[in-house]
C-alpha cells in the first residue's frame, strides 16, 4: 500500500470519532454530521500530499468542516431538529441517569439555538478555541463571535435554567 494512503487511512480511523462529535454539535443531526465529516475528509484527502508532513491535517479538516457548515447555512434555511445519538466516549464513573438527563436537556436547549450560535459555542467551549480562532474558522469577525456567544448563552440560560451549573453557562465567554 502507498505510504501516503496508509497515513491518510490511519488519520481517518483515529480522528473520525472526534470529528463526528464536533460535527454533530455543529449540525444537531447525526446524518448531517456524517455528511459534513465525509465532505471535509474528502477535501483533506485531496490535500494530503502537502498536509501529511506538516502535522496540521486535523486542524485543516476541522477548519474545512466549519467552512462547509457556514456555506450550508447560507444555502438552506430549513427548520432544524436534533435527532440521533451524540457519539461520545463512554464514562463508567458517572451516574448514568443524571448524565442522560443532562444530555437530553442540553440537546433540547441546543436545538433552540441558531446554527451560527451552536457553531460558536462548539468552537469556544467544546473545542476550547479562542475568539480569534473561532472567528477565523467561521470566516466572521471577532465581534460576531462575541455577540453570537453572548446571545447563545443568554438563550440557553432562558430555555434551560437547570443547566446553570455547567461551567459554560456560569463562566464568562473566554
Amino acid at each position: 500500500m502507498d505510504p501516503l494512503l496508509s497515513e491518510f487511512d490511519s488519520f481517518v480511523r483515529t480522528r473520525t470519532p472526534a470529528l463526528l462529535r464536533s460535527a454533530y454539535l455543529l449540525t444537531g443531526d447525526q446524518h448531517l454530521a456524517e455528511d459534513l465529516v465525509q465532505s471535509a475528509l474528502a477535501r483533506t484527502h485531496r490535500s494530503w500530499s502537502r498536509l501529511h508532513d506538516t502535522g496540521n491535517a486535523e486542524a485543516y479538516t476541522r477548519k474545512t468542516m466549519y467552512h462547509l457548515q457556514v456555506s450550508w447555512w447560507r444555502r438552506r434555511r430549513v427548520a432544524e431538529s436534533v435527532t440521533g445519538e451524540l457519539p461520545e466516549p463512554r464514562r463508567h464513573d458517572a451516574d448514568h441517569a443524571s448524565q442522560t438527563s443532562l444530555r437530553l436537556t442540553l440537546r433540547a436547549a441546543l436545538a433552540r439555538l441558531s446554527a451560527k450560535q451552536r457553531a460558536v459555542l462548539v468552537l469556544r467551549f467544546f473545542e476550547d478555541r479562542s475568539e480569534a480562532e473561532a472567528a477565523d474558522m467561521l470566516g466572521v469577525t471577532v465581534g460576531t463571535v462575541k455577540s453570537q456567544t453572548s446571545k447563545a448563552l443568554a438563550k440557553l440560560r432562558a430555555v434551560a435554567p437547570e443547566l446553570a451549573e455547567l461551567y459554560v453557562l456560569e463562566g464568562s465567554a473566554r
